[in-house]
């Protein structure tokens, strides 16, 4: 088969960084396909999508990274073959991938074990990836091989962060920074879903206006001064906090949030606060809790909401499956809302 091959990561401190620059790392080559194990699929890949964890791999800026990978967690395709320990009614089945990989017994966190599709495990930017058939899902019928390959990482990170540990109830109030990321914007589909009222924040005012178009009740730029303050005078206290983004930002969180409330914390894109408020911490009562990907029943739960809901991945950027280094580009700009997605040709 053929599979887009990531050498090694971009030199560090590279930037601007630009489309040329991943030809030196980055290469779409012929890689021989591996005998398929007793428990998986081959999946032909239709469409496959983006996440930021593709990108900190190729900049070297995640941990165990293994040279050379094929990366990319989601995607979406048809089934061509099983193993002998595979029922073959799946095959020529069009389905999606949970890139949750060993996740262990517990509910409550992930095992030792537990590792995600695309490095080292062989990814989905390939002609064909190879996963075990239990994290196989078949696609819901409103959703296009596109929409489908934007659900699994982003969506399940989403659903766990809201929903699992963010306890989220109708009618509540949520908050979401950083909005335009995959995740971020998957909390507020969800959310919105859910019945509950959702703000946002960003540095762009444009992804705020997008984001009202997906049903956010309004939000900020977090780049103006008292962005915390004018957000609290607009919106009043939160229930819930959902972020991604860490950094300067997570100290405002606890006078955002209710007496009570809770933050859930899936990612730190900005890194570690500087400074954080203890006092305020336990005299206010606020929870403050860690979330990562999602267990299988997750996943479960998380494709039974969508296709309740009828809800559409926001899928901004449809490349094909040769343009991985202008995608990568484009994901470290930071200028999209929602997800771009790779479409084999």
């Amino acid at each position: 088969m053929f599979a887009w091959h990531l050498r090694a990561s971009l030199p560090r401190g590279a930037a601007p960084i630009e489309e040329k620059m991943w030809k030196d790392v980055l290469s779409w080559e012929a890689v021989e396909l591996p005998p398929l194990l007793p428990t998986h699929a081959r999946v032909r890949i239709e469409a496959a999508a983006l996440n930021r964890r593709d990108l900190w791999i190729a900049l070297g800026l995640y941990p165990g990274i293994q040279y050379p990978a094929i990366l990319g967690s989601d995607g979406c395709g048809t089934v061509v073959e099983v193993g002998e320990a595979v029922d073959s009614a799946w095959i020529g089945q069009r389905v999606l991938i949970n890139p949750s990989l060993d996740w262990g017994p517990s509910e409550r966190a992930q095992a030792e074990t537990y590792h995600i599709l695309g490095m080292p495990t062989r990814g989905t930017f390939a002609e064909y990836v190879d996963i075990p058939a239990e994290n196989l899902h078949l696609v819901p019928g409103h959703l296009s091989a596109n929409e489908a390959s934007a659900v699994p990482l982003a969506g399940l990170t989403a659903y766990r962060a809201t929903f699992v540990q963010g306890q989220l109830s109708p009618g509540e109030r949520v908050f979401v920074p950083g909005i335009g990321g995959g995740v971020a914007v998957w909390v507020l589909q969800l959310a919105v879903a859910a019945g509950a009222e959702v703000w946002v924040a960003s540095s762009r005012s444009e992804k705020i206006t997008a984001a009202q178009q997906l049903g956010a009740k309004g939000g900020v730029l977090y780049t103006q001064p008292d962005w915390a303050k004018a957000l609290l005078r607009q919106a009043g206290p939160f229930d819930l906090v959902v972020d991604g983004v860490g950094g300067e930002l997570f100290g405002e969180y606890l006078s955002l949030v209710a007496p009570g409330g809770r933050i859930v914390v899936y990612g730190a894109t900005r890194g570690n606060p500087s400074t954080f408020d203890l006092r305020r911490l336990f005299w206010r009562q606020i929870h403050v809790i860690g979330s990562t990907m999602g267990s299988p029943k997750d996943f479960t739960a998380l494709m039974d909401f969508i296709t309740r809901k009828q809800i559409r991945p926001f899928v901004e950027t449809v490349l094909p499956l040769s343009a991985l280094p202008e995608a990568l580009t484009r994901l470290y700009q930071g200028q999209q809302l929602g997800k771009i997605v790779l479409q084999a040709q």
